[in-house]
């Protein structure tokens, strides 16, 4: 029985990206149909985009205004456009000071009326000092750090294996969404920061065996898959390092620590920073084997569920492949829904947005559109293309379920400082189900590339099977079975 049903499924069944008229095929090509409409509607609208773009020039003013010299730039997920509806924006202001204006910006943005008064903090004493914020009117939360070059350094090289790797904000988009939802997509969480998933990603395609990672019309479904047996199962993490320099490599841990800072604190997870040598990008990552247990469950359930031995009971039609690992609140629809409904682009934002397609980030303080993407990012915004034309499929389903099933809602209206992505969970205490965790961190470390015939542990004790249901107006914490206590 699903204690928490209502929770998992919500009011848009949990899978907001399928449409009612699609016929999905069986197997493994119903996977990659749906990771494809997966990355169709998670992609921005031109309101989402063009809001954000409106919170940073905002900021923008405040800096500029007590710095006028100073410069701001853009860099992350907003900057590489691989972010998810309810990312943050990642500033970094850079300038000449003594010590670190943080104060001063945070009474700035307070006195602008700028930022949610309860949301803001000063974490001056952090290895990155940055001001955190929500920003007032449209509830996206900002992380303005200061004289950091090496986060737009980073967002670059990231664009460039976009360009490389078509397949690449695909596979990373359903990734990040999946470890959102388990709470394991930040380092001070226990799980891995989205640079170290993308390095992941790149070296995966790097150094994948079969399917051409360069051509966009690779399975995704297979490539999911096998991503997931790869990290999951198949990876060292004992002794195994990665690189992704001149064509990607497996390197020793003990070879690449040797040269790095702190290189005497061996980390679970090394990846070797492709911009400043001596530099271990999960050194802090000490929960990376919870990561991995999540990628052994996820490939547990998908290679179950497109397996030909279960295809005839798995109607494909009827019930998510990917829905399986992955599930959007309804939250999230509603927010998404409240933006469209509420920040209308003006003709000059479409404008600014159409002639920015293929240019620098820079000419806009945000990220321009990817000619290589086919999301609102790209050219739907301004074409009236096919992803917009699934989208208005969707939004009828969407709408059709909810007048046929529940009462008429008032549009979402942010309240606080909500989090859109998660429901409030009770707390996962980690020295719970200890056993279990203890031998399977001792398993799961000692993995090499034979261990593909151990028995999968994906059962009801896995983390990987804890999905987070929408966010309940009333913190009553709810537990399903397969969830973990953590």
């Amino acid at each position: 029985m699903n204690y928490n049903e209502e929770a998992l499924v919500g009011l848009y069944g949990g899978c907001p990206w399928r449409t009612s008229n699609k016929q999905y095929s069986k197997g493994v090509i119903g996977l990659h149909e749906e990771i494809q409409d997966f990355y169709g509607y998670m992609c921005p609208s031109r309101e989402e985009h063009c809001l954000r773009l409106r919170v940073v020039k905002r900021i923008e003013q405040v800096i500029y205004d007590l710095w006028p010299d100073s410069k701001v730039e853009v860099f992350g997920s907003f900057r590489t456009g691989l972010y998810l509806p309810t990312s943050d924006i990642d500033l970094v202001v850079i300038g000449r000071w003594s010590n670190l204006p943080l104060r001063t910006l945070e009474s700035a943005l307070l006195d602008q009326n700028i930022a949610e008064p309860s949301s803001i903090k000063v974490l001056d004493k952090a290895s990155v000092p940055i001001v955190k914020l929500t920003d007032k009117e449209t509830e996206i939360k900002v992380d303005i750090s200061f004289n950091m070059n090496n986060g737009v350094k980073s967002a670059e090289l990231i664009k460039k294996y976009k360009k490389q790797y078509p397949v690449l904000d695909r596979l990373v988009m359903v990734l990040k969404q999946f470890l959102l939802q388990r709470d394991l997509n930040e380092v001070f969480t226990g799980g891995i920061s989205s640079y170290s998933l993308i390095l992941m990603t790149i070296s995966f395609l790097q150094l994948h065996p079969r399917q051409n990672a360069f051509n966009a019309e690779a399975n995704l479904g297979v490539l999911l898959i096998e991503f997931l047996e790869l990290y999951g199962r198949k990876f060292n993490y004992l002794k195994t390092g990665i690189r992704i320099k001149d064509g990607g490599t497996y390197i020793s841990k003990e070879e690449v620590q040797r040269d790095m800072i702190d290189g005497h604190r061996p980390s679970i997870l090394c990846i070797e920073d492709p911009l400043t040598p001596g530099n271990d990008i999960g050194r802090s990552s000490y929960g990376a084997l919870y990561v991995q247990n999540a990628f052994d469950y996820a490939y547990s359930v998908l290679s179950e569920a497109v397996s030909p031995l279960n295809v005839l009971v798995n109607d494909a039609y009827k019930l998510s492949i990917l829905g399986r690992i992955v599930r959007v609140t309804d939250e999230v629809v509603e927010y998404r829904k409240w933006i469209k409904e509420t920040f209308p682009p003006s003709i000059s934002e479409l404008d600014s947005l159409s002639s920015s397609t293929g240019s620098d980030a820079s000419t806009l303080s945000a990220p321009a559109s990817d000619t290589d993407s086919e999301c609102s990012r790209g050219n739907s915004p301004n074409t009236g293309s096919k992803v917009d034309d699934r989208n208005k499929d969707r939004n009828a389903y969407n709408n059709h379920n909810s007048n046929q099933n529940h009462h008429w809602k008032k549009p979402y209206k942010p309240s606080g400082h909500v989090n859109h992505q998660h429901n409030s969970r009770g707390t996962y205490p980690r020295g719970m189900n200890n056993n279990n965790l203890s031998q399977n961190k001792m398993k799961n470390a000692q993995h090499n590339t034979n261990s593909n015939t151990q028995n999968n542990n994906g059962g009801s004790q896995s983390p990987g099977s804890r999905v987070q249901g929408p966010k309940r107006k009333k913190f009553v914490s709810h537990r399903a079975p397969g969830d973990c206590m953590r």
